[in-house]
């Protein structure tokens, strides 16, 4: 990512470029991303393939102003935060699936190296709004809950007011590493991604998630849900989102879904 890149995508998120990369700069660019830059899978029911390079979400999130999933936008902001200095590297995540961890690559986070590890992530949806530290066995509190990282073997467990939440894998990834599994959350009948249709963004009070024609708020504790009408949905996304669409995506037809050959 070269200079130009960078402040495309600081201008994205609202960030001046940091003067150093230390813990306080990385704070402030998770928290800023995650405010800035949607959750949403999109892509998978507009027909739209989902390239995991470089350049290709670099044009999709900062020059097309869109979202995307977590090796989306974790492996952008993994290139933004190596131009800006930061030592990143990429790991494999198991989600927790409510009875059981999820396969190797389910999911992609991000290690930063500093004085100490962090576990930074803007591609899980509700997740810590700042870093959290891997080399501590305590609680860690954040805007967004209470967490903790325990050892499982040599993997790294974390947990969200105590439910388990990832499994993260010690050893680093490179992003060609999660393709086939890209493509497979992208293409499958089984891939939560092509069974619903979202795009959620943290907001400074709470979040705000619209799922196929539901409108989700939520500041504090507090929630409301309305219906959007079917005329009404591309100007929702633009207006809560900032994303402009030419038609609005249509959640697949889970018979009709099928799993092409990976190019």
């Amino acid at each position: 990512m070269d200079d130009p890149q960078v402040a495309a995508y600081l201008e994205r998120i609202g960030v001046v470029h940091p003067p150093e990369p230390d813990i306080d700069a990385l704070r402030t660019l998770q928290r800023a991303h995650l405010c800035s830059v949607p959750f949403e899978n999109l892509s998978v029911h507009l027909g739209e393939p989902i390239v995991l390079d470089e350049q290709a979400l670099f044009s999709k999130i900062v020059q097309r102003n869109r979202g995307g999933f977590c090796y989306e936008l974790n492996g952008a902001f993994a290139a933004l935060l190596t131009a800006l200095g930061y030592r990143v590297s990429l790991h494999s995540a198991r989600v927790f699936g409510g009875a059981r961890f999820g396969p190797p690559l389910d999911h992609m986070p991000l290690r930063i190296e500093l004085a100490e590890p962090w576990l930074v992530d803007v591609g899980f949806g509700r997740f810590s709004d700042y870093p959290l530290r891997l080399d501590i066995r305590d609680d860690q509190t954040d805007p967004s809950g209470t967490f903790r990282v325990v050892e499982h073997s040599e993997d790294l467990d974390v947990l969200h007011d105590g439910q388990p939440q990832l499994r993260v894998d010690p050893r680093p990834y490179q992003l060609d590493d999660f393709a086939p599994t890209c493509w497979w959350q992208q293409t499958s009948p089984d891939s939560h991604f092509t069974q619903s249709l979202t795009c959620s963004l943290r907001t400074k009070t709470g979040r705000i998630t619209l799922s196929g024609d539901r409108l989700i708020e939520t500041v504090g504790a507090a929630r409301t849900e309305t219906t959007v009408p079917a005329d009404e949905l591309l100007a929702a996304y633009q207006r809560h989102f900032g994303i402009t669409l030419d038609r609005p995506p249509v959640l697949r037809d889970r018979d009709k879904v099928g799993l092409t050959p990976l190019l």
